[in-house]
Order: structure tokens, then C-alpha cells, then sequence
């Protein structure tokens, strides 16, 4: 019998940090500061949010440049424009993604995305890189009143899916991921090919996941075939 099968997005699906790091680059240039961040040393602060970009790239200004009162709430929205212009200039998907979801699809599991990442953003995002039509389902950081690690949208993905979540789990690439799971009371599968790698073993998930060529067997044990 086959159930759902829940993705993350971002660090997950695909690697969208150079994109990530580029909006914010762009805030800081705006305000004549330069690129603070680096698209590779920095990439895992863009799985942290918007607004964590912003922090980290307002620490390291010179200690003789002062910030505006309300800077980072005024660079938020321009972040969102400018990742919104450049939202697939960098991303890729992981290697194996496509396939995977195919074999997935061909056993009967139904699909579906929870993220973190605005509903708007993330619907453009999946149209970008082809795989939209691949989930019967999608939530954002703003679909509901809540988000991740508040288990309501994930339940609220299986349920669009039209799965049950007694038979569903999530593949994730962050602690929030793992709490999600937990909250849910389901599995959950943290890959080590995303921004942390084999580190978020220490959250010890019921599963790692080396490549996406594993996760349909990991499906078919969990799920059914």
C-alpha cells in the first residue's frame, strides 16, 4: 500500500543558497556596504531565513558605519523583490531529485512539499526548476497562521495530498525538519547532502539519506510498495 511522501524544500529538493546569498548581497549593496556574505562559506546561514542574512551580513560592517533604526525590517521586503527577480539563477537540484520523485510517483505515493519558505516564492520556485506538477500539494511559511516546526502544515500537506499521516513521512535538511516530524508523530529522513551533511546525524532522525537514489527503497520499507 503506498502513502505520502512530505519534501522540504530549500537544502532539501535543491540547493538555493547562491540565490539566497545573492538578494542579500544585493540589500547590503544597496546601502553601499558591498557583499558581505559568500555564496559558499555562507551558505548555510541562507537556510536560516531572510532575516538571519541580514544579521549576519550587518555584523560584519565596519564598526564605523551605523545602521538606520529599523534597517533589517526595511531590507526584508526588498530581500523577498530581489530573490523573486533572481530566484533560479543558481539553484539546482540535488542530484538524483527528478528521478526519484519519478520512481516514487511510478509505486503510487502521493507527493507533497512543506517549506518554510513563502508560499508565493516557493509555487514560483518549483514552476522554475519543472517539478511543480510533481506534488499534489504545496505549503509555504504563510499558507496557514503557522509554520514548521507546528505540525498543522505538515498534516496540512498529506491531507492536500489526499494521504493519511499514519502513512506518511518527511525528508528534511534541518533540526526544524526533525521537530516537524516529531510533532507529527512521523518518520523522518534528514539528508547528509544538504548544507550541514552527515552532522545532522546528531539529531539522530530515524533515517540519513546518502543520495536521492535511496530514498524510493527507503519509501518502499517505510511505506509499502
Amino acid at each position: 500500500m503506498a502513502g505520502t511522501v512530505v519534501f522540504d524544500l530549500d537544502g532539501t529538493l535543491a540547493d538555493t543558497s547562491g540565490d539566497l546569498i545573492a538578494a542579500a548581497n544585493a540589500c547590503f549593496q544597496g546601502r553601499g556596504l558591498g557583499a558581505l556574505l559568500d555564496p559558499v562559506a555562507d551558505a548555510l546561514i541562507a537556510f536560516h531565513g531572510g532575516r538571519a542574512m541580514l544579521r549576519a551580513g550587518y555584523a560584519r560592517m565596519g564598526s564605523e558605519i551605523l545602521l538606520p533604526p529599523g534597517a533589517e525590517d526595511e531590507d526584508y521586503p526588498r530581500l523577498l523583490d530581489h530573490y523573486a527577480d533572481g530566484i533560479a539563477h543558481h539553484t539546482r537540484l540535488y542530484p538524483g531529485a527528478e528521478a526519484a520523485l519519478d520512481r516514487l510517483a511510478e509505486a503510487g505515493h502521493r507527493l507533497a512539499v512543506c517549506t518554510n519558505k513563502p508560499e508565493g516564492l516557493a509555487e514560483i520556485l518549483l514552476k522554475e526548476l519543472g517539478i511543480r506538477d510533481r506534488f499534489a500539494a504545496m505549503i509555504g511559511a504563510d499558507t496557514l497562521p503557522v509554520r514548521k516546526p507546528d505540525p498543522r502544515p505538515y498534516a496540512a500537506a498529506v491531507e492536500g495530498a489526499g494521504g493519511e499521516i499514519a502513512r506518511s513521512f518527511l525528508v528534511g535538511d534541518t533540526e526544524t525538519d526533525r521537530k516537524t516530524a516529531a510533532a507529527a508523530g512521523v518518520r523522518v529522513a534528514l539528508v547528509a547532502f544538504g548544507p550541514e551533511g552527515e552532522a545532522l546525524s546528531r539529531l539522530a532522525p530515524e533515517a540519513m539519506l546518502a543520495h536521492f537514489d535511496d530514498l524510493p527503497a527507503l519509501a518502499e520499507d517505510w511505506l509499502g510498495a
